[in-house]
């Protein structure tokens, strides 16, 4: 019998919109079983020094929601090397914006020698978060 590749991305999915639409699909296409952490709002205000928009309780509600979600969980810190520890994926998907990072550079060290792959997608410029939350900060 085939292994089922289990997938695994994160992100805030603060007003969700076709880019995380688009990243979530092509996923999919990667993996079996997609596993999607959902920032917390605390991690969000931590790293951003503010409040999400949506709270988290919708945010993960939406993510939820999307077909090519297979489960959907919290993410209360930013150590991947943790969530591959719970959740055992074979393959983690982020934007292509991370890639060539130190940061980056040194997970797919780690990932390599435990034979999980990263999938770089394009980032996508025509729609974001941070410019929509751009626009809403000038009102």
């Amino acid at each position: 019998m085939k292994k089922k590749i289990i997938g695994y991305t994160s992100g805030v999915f603060d007003l969700f919109h076709v880019g995380h639409v688009r990243i979530l699909k092509k996923a999919k296409k990667y993996c079996d079983f997609l596993i999607v952490a959902v920032t917390t709002d605390s991690l969000v205000k931590k790293r951003k020094n503010k409040n999400p928009v949506i709270p988290y309780k919708e945010r993960i509600e939406i993510v939820k929601s999307i077909k090519y979600v297979d489960m959907a969980v919290g993410q209360s810190n930013m150590n991947k090397k943790l969530a591959f520890d719970k959740y055992k994926f074979d393959i983690m998907f982020v934007g292509s914006d991370w890639k060539g990072t130190a940061k980056w550079n040194e997970l797919e060290k780690y990932f390599e020698q435990k034979k999980i792959k990263i999938k770089y997608f394009p980032y996508t410029k025509s729609t974001s978060s941070t410019k929509i939350n751009r626009i809403i900060d000038e009102y």
